[in-house]
């Protein structure tokens, strides 16, 4: 197996972010620091460390989907002492989060134990769009919604644009889905902010096939194999 592969499949990083680690001299293999890239090992004879620390492949790969409330941060350890989605996983198993959601917003997140699998869910090339369910405060005119679909431009910047549909209005808010295929830094929250609209409630409801229905806020459920199959799938 490439060094890098195994890296990645231990959960350390991405192929890319491996084959840096490699250049900077922190990988060693049977004692020996190595920096080549496109080395192969055999990963269950090789001894591999990283920064000192042995790195050992998953005895087993863990799936799985969660419901998260708000009030959870998407951290193994939060600094300021808040909950976070591991006090909702009583699992041995190091898991870590395919992308996070913010603080306040809720919904769907898919964690794993398998790094290489994390990395292409997660890589621009398979497009793995995710729907989010956003509530805003009042009415939303159609230009507005037409500047949320081109992508709204923030301190000279563009943002990416995203599919915007309106769903519903019961006279004092308006429920709209948003989906991107992008995962820059609090992206639906930003869009709305510069068009003037206060979100009351954002929920993931989907990433690529994988749906939050059938899940309660809180819970977890591993992944169906057709839901783990379509992930990896070019959407």
């Amino acid at each position: 197996m490439r060094l890098n592969k195994f890296l990645a499949s231990a959960g350390v990083a991405s192929r890319r972010k491996c084959d840096q680690l490699l250049q900077q001299g922190l990988i060693s293999v049977n004692g020996q620091v190595v920096s080549e890239l496109g080395t192969v090992i055999n990963e269950k004879k090789d001894k591999v460390f990283y920064e000192g620390r042995q790195v050992l492949l998953p005895s087993s790969f863990v799936y799985i989907k969660l419901n998260k409330p708000k009030g959870y941060a998407c951290t193994a350890k939060d600094e300021k002492g808040r909950k976070t989605i591991y006090d909702l996983l009583p699992r041995e198993e190091r898991l870590f989060s395919i992308g996070r959601l913010d603080y306040d917003t809720e919904g769907l997140i898919i964690l794993t134990n398998d790094g290489d699998f994390a990395n292409k869910v997660a890589h621009p090339r398979y497009s793995v769009d995710k729907e989010y369910h956003v509530t805003i405060e009042g009415q939303i005119k159609e230009s507005e919604l037409a500047v949320l679909r081109k992508g709204v431009v923030i301190e000279g910047q563009r943002m990416p644009s995203a599919k915007v549909e309106f769903l519903s209005n019961d006279g004092k808010n308006t429920k709209l889905s948003v989906v991107i295929d992008e995962g820059m830094n609090r992206q639906i929250r930003r869009m709305f902010e510069a068009i003037g609209k206060n979100i009351k409630l954002l929920k993931r409801v989907r990433i690529g096939n994988v749906r939050l229905g059938g899940v309660k806020r809180g819970d977890f459920r591993d992944l169906t194999t057709q839901e783990l199959d379509s992930l990896v799938r070019p959407q």
